[in-house]
Formats: structure tokens, C-alpha cells, sequence
């Protein structure tokens, strides 16, 4: 029987950082198109679905995700773990791919791999962000429906409903717990300093670059090359990784 696999990214105009930041264009295309027309090349993906938001501002999102032929679906701007869950609970999925949109040049050929390496291995959750080797900004997380379906109905913390995978991580074996086996998909080095996503407007100008230079084809290893051989890294380099995150940890106390 054929596995089913539903990637899921999360997309959404609020921002503090930088107001309506996926649907910027560049050389004609939105950031939130780039994505999406690059992970259409997935191998292992059987549908791909857009979650934004039930806000006004997020109607554009919606439509245009419908409008280039994706699957799109509206839910809780805060509790993001049940958008996610309510996007699929009806797809009898096996397996779900978590990425978010303000990745535009997230490779396929490496959500592939990591959607390889976590299903051969049978675990409940891969990914290649436990240990941070990849850039930021190639962040792909594998995990099954059930451990999705245990952490939507069993997390408290606000850390756990504004995003989708902490509960799953922070109760897996890898972090010490015992209700989930996880895994690390490994990196050739640590290149965990440089940035491909969109937060604020300085990441914006870096992917400009890369894009107006390399185009879109390009994979996740040429175009951190370029930003190393180029010395691009000075464009956006101080801002903090998964500052979000790192919020939303504070507010659980």
C-alpha cells in the first residue's frame, strides 16, 4: 500500500518584522509562489497544502494558493499545532512534512531525503533541524499523523500550540523523553550561521541576490556557496535563529 505523505506549510501576511513578507515578489513572483513551485519538484510529497489563517488579510493567501493549484486551508492564527491538524485529520495521511513559507528557496531534493531517511528508519519524528547544521531557512520536519494527533490533543504549553512540533521533540528520545523516537538527519558541516528565510527586510535583500544571480533552480548547497563565497553573510547574518520560538518559551512560564 502506498504511503501518504501531506506536506503542510504554514503562511500568513502578520508579521512583525516585515508586514505581508510571502507574497513580496521578486523578478515577478511571489516569495510564497517560489516556495511553493519549488516544492512541487518533492518526490515523496502525495499533496501539499498551504495553512494560513482565518484573518481578512489572510483571504489573498488562500486564493492564491488555489489559483496556482494547491491544496489551502484556514485556522487559528495562534494555536498553529491545530491549524495544522485540521488541515489534515480528514487526508488519512501516514506521514506529514512541516515546512512555512518564509523559506523560499527550501530545497526538494532535501525534503525528499529527509522524508527518506525518517520513514526507512520508522520513527515517529525526523528531522534536520534537531541538530542545527543547515542553514536556516532549510528546515523540514517529518512526522507521523499519530504523533501529530497525540500532541494536538495532549500539549498544554503555549510554546506547544503556537507551534506545531515542540511537544513531539520535547517528549521524544532525543531530547530524553519516551513517548516518541526521533532522529537527526545529518549535515556535511555546520553551516548553521547562514540564512535563507524572511524575517525582516535585510533577509529579503539576501534572497534578492541570490535570486536576481542564481535564479530559482538553484539547490541549498549553491546557493549557500555563493553567500560564503561572496561574503553575503554580512547582509543578514546577526539576526537571531527562531526568534518566535525562543518568545514563546518565555510566555510558558
Amino acid at each position: 500500500m502506498e504511503i501518504k505523505t501531506i506536506l503542510i506549510t504554514q503562511a500568513r501576511s502578520g508579521s512583525t518584522r516585515l508586514p505581508g513578507k510571502v507574497l513580496k515578489e521578486i523578478a515577478g513572483k511571489s516569495l510564497l509562489q517560489i516556495h511553493l513551485e519549488r516544492l512541487k519538484k518533492c518526490r515523496n510529497v502525495s499533496e501539499i497544502i498551504v495553512a494560513t489563517t482565518v484573518n481578512q488579510e489572510d483571504h489573498v493567501i488562500y486564493d492564491k494558493a488555489n489559483e496556482w493549484g494547491f491544496s489551502a486551508f484556514r485556522g487559528s492564527e495562534s494555536d498553529v499545532l491545530d491549524r495544522f491538524y485540521q488541515a489534515v485529520k480528514d487526508k488519512n495521511a501516514d506521514w506529514i512534512v512541516r515546512v512555512t513559507s518564509d523559506c523560499p528557496l527550501i530545497d526538494p531534493e532535501l525534503v525528499d531525503k529527509v522524508i527518506a531517511f525518517s520513514q526507512e528508519k520508522d520513527i515517529d519524528y525526523g528531522s534536520n533541524v534537531l541538530v542545527e547544521n543547515f542553514p536556516d531557512g532549510q528546515d523540514i520536519e517529518v512526522f507521523k499523523f499519530a504523533a501529530l494527533e497525540s500532541a494536538w490533543k495532549n500539549a498544554i504549553l503555549l510554546s506547544e500550540r503556537e507551534h506545531v512540533t515542540p511537544y513531539i521533540r520535547n517528549h521524544s528520545d532525543f531530547n530524553g523523553g519516551s513517548l516518541f523516537q526521533a532522529a537527526n538527519f545529518p549535515c556535511q558541516a555546520d553551516y548553521s550561521k547562514i540564512r535563507m528565510t524572511v524575517d525582516e527586510s535585510r533577509d529579503f535583500d539576501l534572497i534578492k541576490i541570490l535570486i536576481d544571480q542564481l535564479g530559482v533552480e538553484k539547490s541549498w548547497i549553491e546557493y549557500t556557496n555563493y553567500i560564503i563565497d561572496n561574503n553575503l553573510g554580512t547582509v543578514n547574518g546577526q539576526i537571531i535563529r527562531n526568534e518566535g520560538l525562543i518568545k514563546s518559551l518565555k510566555n510558558d512560564n
